[in-house]
């Protein structure tokens, strides 16, 4: 039987949920169509997946109920940044003091982010949830979409969202290009107990491989690592033994929090940029990281896609207000022109961080020390550039903004 519903979202991780939240106090028909039912029951050591939750986010998850889920489960504030060159006087810190802000962000595990939206969308009387289920063919017409999963089940949608990821179904179905490169890089990720405790500040030193960041966790000795570096180093790194591990952790990090012990098994992920040509064509719309994905050194990957699923949400409300075809791509085009902006300011800005930090030749590297010395001493550059990864600045969505009812 064909079930027909206004908005069919596929792919249930953070970036789909956050946006089905976003609509929970609207008469639209979602559907959520999700490959895997993720396990609900955390275990007692934190996931190795985690992102840095930047303050527009946490007002996204607060103003659609999913924040106190995830306080409810596990969540670890930072108040602190220090950022440095390695065998250099290359250094910068932040504050959260300075900033007259309660802290930097939050650490908090993917998992964690994904069952907490889940709770707020499966209680929506607006949303009905295929999962596990995959998509097998898309259809797109005139004004409608047909589905067909592999559960046997047929739906037909006015707008299909596609927050499926980095290898975006949707985004291959409609033969949408991507401007891509290799970073040349790949992450390799795990959680590690360190011998000092960390103090709630989340840490990057750059080496001449890469970025190293040790990102504090709850537990005031527990952090979770992403260590960025050549792809044959991330696999060498990957496979030695535990022993070997450490030391070479603790070398990289100039031992600065003590002995590091690995707690958690590693995986490795390469980092690729892509930037989707179109983030909508007729009836599709891209969100998170279906329609871009970045380097992350600066951890702004997942505050970018809730953003996009937050600036969707209030175009295709006052679309629907308005008694607009929410699926028309014509009316989508201010979603597509404000969130392909700012996901190119955000492609530049990591790119010409990773450039910066590149290469040891004497002189760029003692104008990096130069340039990192005399920003960490002019307070107002320094917060201001700190409120923007923030998210506290610049053209955000109205649920990225501290509400009244706060």
């Amino acid at each position: 039987m064909m079930q027909s519903f206004d908005i069919a979202i596929i792919g249930g991780g953070m970036v789909g949920l956050t946006f089905a939240a976003a609509l929970k106090n609207t008469d639209l028909r979602i559907a959520v169509i999700e490959g895997y039912t993720p396990e609900p029951i955390l275990s007692e050591k934190p996931d190795i997946r985690v992102s840095a939750l930047s303050r527009a986010s946490e007002y996204i998850f607060k103003n659609t109920g999913i924040w106190d889920g995830i306080i409810r489960r596990r969540v670890s504030p930072y108040h602190k940044m220090h950022v440095w060159e390695k065998d250099s006087f290359a250094r910068i810190e932040f504050d959260s003091q300075q900033l007259a802000q309660p802290d930097l962000g939050h650490i908090v595990e993917n998992r964690v982010i994904q069952l907490a939206a889940l709770d707020v969308v499966q209680s929506q009387q607006n949303v009905t949830f295929f999962m596990p289920a995959r998509c097998q063919s898309l259809v797109v017409g005139e004004s409608e979409v047909w589905l067909t999963l592999d559960n046997g089940s047929a739906l037909t949608a006015k707008l299909v969202v596609g927050a499926d990821g980095a290898n975006s179904w949707v985004r291959q179905q409609q033969d949408i290009p991507l401007t891509h490169w290799d970073y040349g890089h790949a992450a390799l990720v795990a959680n590690v107990m360190t011998e000092e405790p960390h103090q709630q500040t989340a840490r990057q030193i750059f080496t001449p491989l890469g970025p190293l960041a040790f990102l504090p966790l709850a537990d005031p000795h527990l952090c979770s690592i992403v260590w960025s570096t050549e792809p044959q180093r991330a696999e060498t790194l990957l496979n030695m033994t535990t022993e070997q591990f450490n030391r070479s952790l603790c070398t990289e990090f100039d031992r600065h929090l003590g002995l590091c012990e690995l707690v958690s098994e590693r995986a490795v992920f390469p980092l690729k940029m892509r930037y989707a040509r179109d983030f909508v064509c007729e009836r599709i719309a891209l969100a998170g990281d279906a329609a871009h994905t970045i380097h992350p050194l600066a951890g702004q990957g997942v505050n970018l896609g809730l953003l996009d699923a937050a600036s969707l949400a209030q175009e295709i409300k006052m679309l629907w207000q308005q008694g607009k075809d929410i699926g028309y791509q014509r009316n989508l085009r201010q979603y597509e022109r404000w969130r392909k902006a700012e996901a190119a300011k955000m492609i530049a800005a990591m790119q010409g961080f990773k450039t910066l930090f590149s290469g040891e030749f004497p002189v760029k590297k003692l104008v990096r020390g130069i340039g990192m010395s005399v920003l960490n001493q002019v307070p107002n550059v320094k917060n201001e550039m700190m409120l923007r990864a923030l998210g506290v600045r610049g053209d955000l969505p109205e649920l990225a903004k501290l509400m009244n009812s706060e």
